[in-house]
């Protein structure tokens, strides 16, 4: 078994191991993996002076199968200050998902930075923590996932580390927004207080706004679910590292009884 998400084939194309595999299906992709594979193609794009992705928007156009994907990347406007990148991943001719990004130049704003609030209990003194025997594993197996409030595999808002056993691609060692983003789109899992089984909660896009990025290999995620009444919600999330928040997440949900269709 390969120990990575995706196995390069060259000229920007990948293809997909059993660790991507979802739990909502095995014939289709976790959108973790395929939003760290976006993120892996923004930062590649050359920045002409030292800068930061501050926004990231993954917008889910339809199922990422377990299949050769490809992977194209470049600048939509340029700016000395502010940039806009995007991004597109597709199999065949069918472009599964988009990601916007805004680009920032960096600067020293030590002296003005506000407080990123108080830490999370370390990793190494939260317990393992398992999902719903119903769900798929792949992806979920991929992840090591310890627990500090709340549960996976109970339903309601919980605060989970996670930490991939796996590379993003086979051979590379992957970077710090890379392994974010590989945690970043379960938040409407971890918080999710709906049996699987009989609803649909699955989310049309990822949306993450970025500070800094993360120190380590472990990501906090804090997430909490909101249904309204017409079949819509959101899940929103605090992402953390060891040394405490850094980025906040957002994701809108299409919620929906499975016999509904």
């Amino acid at each position: 078994m390969t120990e990575a998400f995706y196995v390069s084939s060259g000229d920007g194309k990948f293809v997909p191991t059993e660790h991507t595999a979802g739990p909502w299906s095995p014939d289709a992709q976790h959108f973790g993996p395929p939003s760290a594979l976006l993120v892996r193609a923004l930062e590649e794009i050359d920045a002409p002076h030292a800068s930061q992705l501050a926004r990231v928007t993954i917008e889910i156009l339809g199922p990422a199968p377990l299949k050769e994907l490809s992977v194209r990347a470049g600048v939509r406007r340029p700016g000395r200050s502010v940039e806009w990148l995007e991004a597109e991943l597709a199999h065949g001719e069918r472009v599964v998902a988009r990601a916007s990004a805004w680009r920032i130049a960096t600067s020293d704003t030590t002296p003005v930075a506000t407080s990123e609030g108080p830490a999370l209990p370390s990793p190494d003194d939260a317990p393992a923590s398992n999902w719903p025997e119903s769900w798929h594993g792949g992806y979920l197996d991929a992840v090591e996932w310890r627990r500090v409030r709340g549960a996976l595999d109970e339903p309601g808002p919980a605060t989970v580390w996670g930490r991939q056993r796996v590379a993003l691609v086979d051979g590379e060692k992957p970077s710090a927004l890379q392994r974010l983003f590989v945690l970043a789109d379960s938040g409407n899992g971890i918080s999710n207080f709906l049996d699987p089984r009989e609803w649909w909660f699955i989310n049309s896009e990822l949306t993450v706004h970025l500070r800094r990025a993360p120190l380590g290999d472990w990501i906090g995620v804090d997430a909490a679910t909101l249904v309204g009444p017409n079949g819509i919600g959101t899940a929103t999330t605090t992402l953390h590292d060891v040394s405490g928040p850094l980025a906040s997440g957002a994701q809108v949900l299409l919620v929906r009884p499975r016999q509904a269709g």
